[in-house]
């Protein structure tokens, strides 16, 4: 019989854990600090958090089950990982809603304690898996996690049932020992994170403790599994989601076009996490307004933008409904203003914590009258950044509102970024309005608010208050120049024309789509085109085609309109394109309209994003490759 001394650690390239227990469980808490601990030891990390929609499900019960995924690696990889390597069930609901995500032969930790018959059958097992079989092909290890928590619970004087709640601690302190986390870095945290309630941090540091001596000296583990760190370009680095990816963006630019940001937002899943970031920086010049519904929210946004400063509202699909109104308005003050939508599972309240890419064609056309707006799509976590920080010089530059999308995969999803050189941050110039501008039939200088730049037809940005420069706005439509009031039929035809070739005149101050494409597209007859949250496992899917000895070209689009000039060439270059999206076919019916390619549509709509290995399937059903025919080697780099 092996001792503790006689464990041996194995070199893995990559590991796909997955954390499932009752909402209650501390589950994403769980996952959130080992992916943590983890970026700090230096591995490339990314992460899908998935938890219900209900505050408070019946404990037991599938409906309350939450997960976080994580998938850690020694070099650089592209999504959460198609299946986890590792299920840590906290209860038979947790084990029943995932086993059948696990890979083959993969390994599954289950708290025993759990494990009783009431709880099975909240579950809706009618036996118990982990002595009838059904678990036979999976490594499954039965550690009595509840008990061995409220043991270790008793020497710091809690209560019991405050001692079970350790017990995720106590799952962290025996994975981390699994694959050789550092304590350190947890200790300190849960030191800092409970300082304020000393019996709680002293139960916490116990369970933890328990959990990692647990798996070093119990002998039922013949091993513990080590990832070493990826390599990675020199800088800071920092573990980050897409929603305070984004925030910090806004902050960015804001602070670069020198405007105060002001933050008009009604509380909505999966955008919440945006206001309650923002809410803290306020020393950076933002405010923040947690308005009575999502209306107030925008409408306070554009009069922040009349007012001189940087207006944004954020959101996700429900609140666009609501918001189509004053976004018309917006696109007729002709004001700077970002609207975020974090997308999410619709129609109506739909599944409010599931993904989803189901606003495009609302963004792009849901409003009354021709009211065109630009739209920024943002790409990764880390990317929201930088998609924040351009859809704020758009807004700013031309005068309009902007739809910037992200979605509730990004928006929870963490991955490691390197901090950018604040110094390397482009300006933003708001180029405000100092003086007049026209002179009236007596030759006396005057203001007008639509008179239009040259390059970018933006109309001047006047600060109220500022001598000389004074000036209506309304939603009437108004007179070319003069913002007046007006009713002209000829007009009005005039004005909605300058509106649409504003926006249409973003594209000559954004860059062409990239593509990858190893031979060009002489070569090469399928192109695989994205946009948003799809990159990672479209890239995943076409590195793992590429190892088959295929021939595949990606584009991932950011932006959606204008779309970048060189699209139309590219598309018609490819005898078949593929449009990935996790909606009904949004972005390849916009391809078949604007450029008369037969893009075929591959569609998700499960709550959930694609996985490398349906991109696979489907690019290789496009090729005409039988999936099961001539496979490539494993790729570790999904």
């Amino acid at each position: 019989m092996s001792t503790a001394t006689d464990h041996q650690t194995t070199q893995l390239e990559r590991v796909v854990i997955r954390f499932a227990g009752d909402s209650g469980d501390g589950m994403q808490l769980t996952g959130t600090q080992f992916t943590e601990v983890s970026s700090v030891f230096g591995n490339d990390t990314a992460t899908l958090p998935d938890f219900p929609a209900e505050i408070r499900a019946p404990a037991g019960t599938l409906a309350g089950v939450s997960a976080f995924q994580v998938h850690i690696s020694d070099h650089d990889i592209l999504t959460p990982g198609d299946a986890p390597n590792v299920l840590v069930a906290m209860n038979p609901a947790a084990l029943k809603t995932n086993v059948e995500t696990v890979v083959d032969r993969g390994t599954i930790i289950v708290n025993v304690d759990a494990f009783d018959d009431r709880a099975l059958e909240k579950a809706g097992y009618k036996a118990n898996p982990l002595t009838d079989g059904t678990l036979a092909a999976y490594t499954v290890y039965e550690v009595p996690m509840t008990s061995l928590t409220m043991e270790v619970g008793k020497e710091s004087g809690v209560k019991p049932r405050d001692a079970e709640r350790s017990k995720n601690f106590f799952a962290l302190g025996l994975v981390s020992w699994l694959y050789s986390r550092p304590t350190e870095p947890t200790l300190t945290w849960i030191a800092s994170r409970f300082a304020s309630r000393p019996e709680i941090l002293d139960v916490n540091t116990r369970a933890f403790k328990a959990g990692h001596a647990f798996g070093e000296t119990a002998e039922l583990f013949e091993s513990n599994y080590e990832v070493r760190p990826a390599e990675a370009a020199p800088g800071v680095y920092t573990n980050i989601t897409g929603n305070t990816a984004l925030a910090w963006g806004l902050i960015a630019a804001a602070h670069q076009a020198n405007l105060p940001l002001f933050l008009g937002s009604y509380p909505i899943t999966p955008a919440s996490d945006i206001l309650h970031e923002l809410s803290k920086h306020k020393h950076f010049g933002v405010r923040t307004f947690q308005a009575e519904d999502e209306i107030a929210g925008i409408g306070a946004a554009i009069g922040a933008a009349f007012g001189g400063a940087l207006g944004v509202t954020t959101t996700s699909g429900p609140g666009v409904d609501l918001k189509s109104e004053s976004i018309g308005l917006a696109v007729n003050l002709e004001l700077p203003l970002v609207i975020v939508d974090i997308q999410r599972g619709g129609p109506s309240t739909g599944l409010p914590t599931k993904t989803e890419q189901s606003d495009l064609l609302h963004a792009m056309y849901g409003r009354h009258g021709e009211a065109p707006v630009p739209i920024v799509a943002a790409i990764t976590p880390s990317h929201c950044f930088e998609a924040a920080f351009e859809a704020v010089r758009i807004a700013v530059t031309y005068r309009t509102p902007v739809f910037l999308l992200s979605d509730g995969y990004l928006a929870n999803g963490a991955e490691p970024w390197r901090l950018p050189d604040a110094e390397t941050l482009p300006a933003v110039d708001p180029g405000f309005a100092t003086g007049t501008n026209h002179t009236d039939e007596e030759g006396n200088p005057e203001f007008w608010p639509y008179l239009r730049d040259e390059d970018t037809l933006a109309r001047p940005w006047a600060v109220p208050g500022t001598p000389g420069l004074e000036h209506r706005i309304g939603g009437l439509e108004k007179a070319d120049g003069s913002g007046n009031v007006s009713y002209d039929a000829v007009n009005h035809e005039k004005m909605i024309h300058l509106r649409a070739a504003k926006v249409a005149g973003i594209v000559k101050t954004i860059p062409d789509v990239e593509v990858d494409d190893l031979d060009g597209p002489g070569e090469t007859t399928l192109l695989v085109l994205g946009w948003g949250s799809t990159y990672g496992a479209i890239a995943a899917g076409v590195r793992r085609v590429r190892a088959r000895g295929l021939k595949v070209a990606h584009a991932q689009l950011m932006y959606l309109n204008p779309f970048p000039a060189n699209l139309a060439a590219l598309v018609r270059a490819y005898p078949n394109v593929l449009v990935p999206e996790t909606n009904m076919g949004q972005l390849s019916r916009l391809i078949r309209a604007d450029f008369l390619v037969d893009a075929v549509s591959l569609s998700k709509m499960q709550g959930s994003p694609f996985r490398a290995s349906e991109i696979e399937t489907a690019i290789l059903a496009g090729l005409g490759v039988d999936p099961s025919a001539s496979p490539g080697p494993s790729d570790p780099a999904s």
